[in-house]
This record gives C-alpha cells, sequence and structure tokens, in this order.
C-alpha cells in the first residue's frame, strides 16, 4: 500500500487530553467564589498564552495540554456558575452562603461558612453545600440540634448562631 495517502501524525497537535469531569451538582457559589474562578480561568488563559509562545519545547506540549484542559474545566465552571445572592436568603434557617457556629458534644465552638464545592477549603472552615456537615446545618436554625453524619461515628451540633456575611 503506498503511504501517499496515509495521514502521519507528526505531532504538531500535541497532546489530546480528556475533559475533566464536571461536577452533577448545581454549581451555586458566592460572589466570592465567583471571583476567584474568574481569577483561576484568568491565570490559566495567561499560562496558556505563555506556553503557547514556547510550544516547540517538548516539556511544553504536555503542560499545554493540561493547561488548556484546565482552561475548559474553568470555562464550564463559570458557565454553569449560580451566583446565590445574600439578600434572599431568610435569617430563620441556615442556607447557603451562612458562616455558622456551632458547638459539639464537648462544647467546642467551630465556625463553618457553607459555600459552593470549587470554594470548598474545609481547613479553612469553608464547606461544600453538597458535604454531609453542610447537609446536617442546612434547614436548622440557631438553638437546634443537628446530626453530622461522619463515616467515624454521627457527631451531634448544637448550632449557636448563623450570620449571611458580606461578600
Amino acid at each position: 500500500m503506498s503511504r501517499a495517502f496515509v495521514k502521519e501524525d507528526d505531532g504538531s497537535q500535541g497532546e489530546q487530553l480528556p475533559d475533566l469531569p464536571q461536577s452533577p451538582h448545581p454549581n451555586y457559589v458566592t460572589a466570592s467564589g465567583l471571583r476567584k474562578l474568574q481569577a483561576a480561568l484568568d491565570q490559566a488563559a495567561d499560562e496558556l498564552a505563555a506556553l503557547r509562545a514556547r510550544k516547540d519545547e517538548i516539556d511544553s506540549q504536555i503542560l499545554l495540554a493540561t493547561t488548556e484542559r484546565r482552561l475548559h474545566y474553568l470555562e464550564e465552571r463559570i458557565k454553569r456558575a449560580i451566583r446565590i445572592d445574600h439578600a434572599d436568603q431568610t435569617d430563620d434557617e441556615i442556607a447557603f452562603g451562612a458562616l455558622v457556629t456551632v458547638a459539639d458534644d464537648q462544647g467546642q465552638e467551630h465556625a463553618y461558612r457553607i459555600v459552593g464545592e470549587d470554594e470548598a477549603d474545609p481547613e479553612a472552615g469553608l464547606i461544600s453545600y453538597v458535604s454531609p456537615l453542610a447537609q446536617a446545618l442546612l434547614g436548622a436554625g440557631a438553638g437546634d440540634l443537628v446530626i453530622w453524619k461522619k463515616p467515624s461515628g454521627d457527631v451531634e451540633l448544637e448550632v449557636l448562631s448563623f450570620v449571611y456575611p458580606a461578600d
């Protein structure tokens, strides 16, 4: 068979990586969460431009593909973003965006803010609205007892207070 009509890969296409999976949950975000997503998108776009300038370097090709994939992921997250306005939240019960102070069964106080998946940072007290802790807190009010279902066993928490911080 003649090789004249066979298209061979000359490597000019670079690496093709599958898209990063998107969460099946609605992409609820706070105002600050949306700003962080946009900043991450801007940073990825800047990195991509710099990598495209060096695309002939072997090391840059893999970085180029991973950066393109991250850029597409962030574009889709922003496209799917549903900004939740705290002014629409009730003062009667905990909802998305609330900063909640709870006490555990030893009386220790902990503060958690219920945020979107992309914004979550449990070590900083930012918990995703789909997490078991947030699910236990959502809909509760000050003075309520909630059960946090953890793999290590259920934990009872008392809701001391909650507020909706300005973004």
